[in-house]
């Protein structure tokens, strides 16, 4: 048993160790359906990405997304919020250019009768550190029809 167990500790070590983890967060401005409703959108993100030797890279990511609802005739529109998990997908193009996407769900958090749906975010992202990159992003969440969708511009650590 205790071999057992620590052979299962070795495991897991050795795939934290071949991982990378980064955290971040990104300032949108609402485009489509959420344009007329919502003043900006804000989000943190983490990222989980697991090691390669090639150019394209596979991971997982969570996000908190909040759209800040507008006043629109005198009536105050609801924050949107929604919980992205997603799976990502990046491809390196140079030593400081990045491609990618993060495809999932958002599940919906905000306001009552939110019930999320598909989440997409295409990026680019530019390395202006050894852990810092910058990236753009096109986010949407697909919600009844409509389409909770920005463009955002943001930073990620990695850790």
């Amino acid at each position: 048993m205790k071999k057992l167990i620590l052979v299962l500790a070795l495991a897991l070590t050795s795939f934290a160790a071949s991982a990378q983890f980064s955290l971040g967060a990104s300032f949108g401005l609402p485009t489509g359906d959420a344009d007329t409703g919502y003043t900006f959108a804000l989000s943190i993100d983490a990222n989980y990405m697991f090691d390669s030797e090639s150019e394209i890279a596979f991971g997982l990511a969570a996000s908190y997304l909040t759209y800040f609802g507008d006043e629109i005739g005198g009536v105050d529109i609801d924050n949107a919020s929604f919980l992205p998990l997603a799976g990502v997908v990046r491809y390196a193009v140079s030593d400081k250019f990045t491609i990618g996407t993060d495809l999932g769900y958002g599940i919906g958090l905000a306001p009552s009768g939110n019930d999320g749906g598909f989440y997409y975010r295409p990026m680019v992202a530019y390395g202006v550190g050894e852990n810092t990159a910058i990236n753009l992003s096109y986010s949407g969440v697909s919600v009844n029809g409509g389409t909770f969708s920005n463009i955002g511009l943001g930073i990620m650590f990695g850790l």
